[in-house]
């Protein structure tokens, strides 16, 4: 029976009309906002763009986020690959996965709260209630202040938690992919005489490298975005400012929409690369199939 070309956009149609209705006209309408004043009343032209990429705060903002992207994406993946190496030569391999992967199980602001207990700080004349700082003063030791005082403390401490979160989960892709890895592959190496550091860097890792682009483009598209972490533990203070933590001030706390705006564009504009490769790889991946 023959089938018109028309037929499977009929199909479609329902989905696109979706899709156009919550994302594309949001991001248009975003756009055209952008190009407005504060109140979204009159044109401002480039004004709030000039804004994002010249105000000292935005551009703390920018370097963060780079931080944010350098050392999260790398210590998960990283972490992730190494755990799904070194758990699969476990009896206990399930039960180990199974806890990795539980902060994965509650939401972001939980992982937060939880985190910020644990990073409490009093002066070092009161009794410390921080995990962290209970223990430096069991062992004599001043308490340290690692959220309220140094901005590269203050930020390494926050990409902890987002590594604490997403580590079981890059551990749980890594480890179905490396279990895929045909076992001939490894035997073979073993008996031409390679060592365990030379079967892990020349022959898991190469095979894996796949799984760990990504892996690597869907940590960054995640952690380009980042928010509720750095607004419940510290709302972007002490020098922890993100991109959108910064949007959302702008809307909810200044009112200003015509920023906001701007700062959500280039956000988006950040993250469509990344999108995009991802998109690509996979299609790659279902070709060669």
């Amino acid at each position: 029976m023959h089938t018109r070309k028309s037929t499977p956009w009929l199909y479609l149609a329902p989905a696109l009309v979706i899709l156009g209705f919550f994302l594309l006209y949001p991001s248009i309408h975003t756009a055209y906002l952008s190009f407005l004043g504060s109140r979204a009343e009159r044109f401002a032209g480039l004004k709030n763009y000039l804004y994002v990429f010249s105000n000292p705060t935005m551009l703390a903002a920018f370097r963060n986020n780079a931080l944010w992207v350098a050392l999260f994406t790398g210590a998960t993946v990283f972490l992730g690959l190494i755990l799904a190496v070194l758990f699969d030569r476990v009896k206990y391999e399930p039960l180990v996965k199974s806890i990795v992967f539980m902060p994965m199980a509650i939401s972001f602001v939980s992982a937060s709260v939880i985190w910020k207990f644990v990073y409490a700080f009093r002066p070092p004349d009161a009794a410390q209630i921080g995990v962290l700082n209970a223990i430096l003063a069991s062992m004599g030791c001043a308490p340290v202040p690692w959220l309220i005082r140094y901005p590269w403390l203050n930020n390494l401490c926050l990409i902890a938690v987002g590594v604490w979160v997403w580590t079981g989960f890059c551990l749980v892709v890594l480890s179905a992919s490396y279990k895929s890895i045909p076992k001939q592959f490894l035997e073979a190496a073993r008996v031409d005489g390679a060592n365990e550091w030379k079967l892990f860097f020349r022959v898991v890792v190469p095979l894996l490298a796949p799984t760990m682009a990504v892996l690597a483009t869907t940590m960054v598209v995640f952690v380009l975005k980042v928010f509720d972490i750095v607004y419940v533990m510290t709302n972007g203070n002490f020098g922890t400012e993100v991109i959108a933590n910064r949007m959302y001030k702008e809307m909810c706390n200044f009112f200003n929409y015509g920023r906001a705006s701007a700062i959500a564009v280039v956000l988006l504009i950040l993250i469509v690369p990344f999108m995009i490769l991802n998109i690509r790889r996979f299609a790659a991946q279902e070709g060669g199939r």
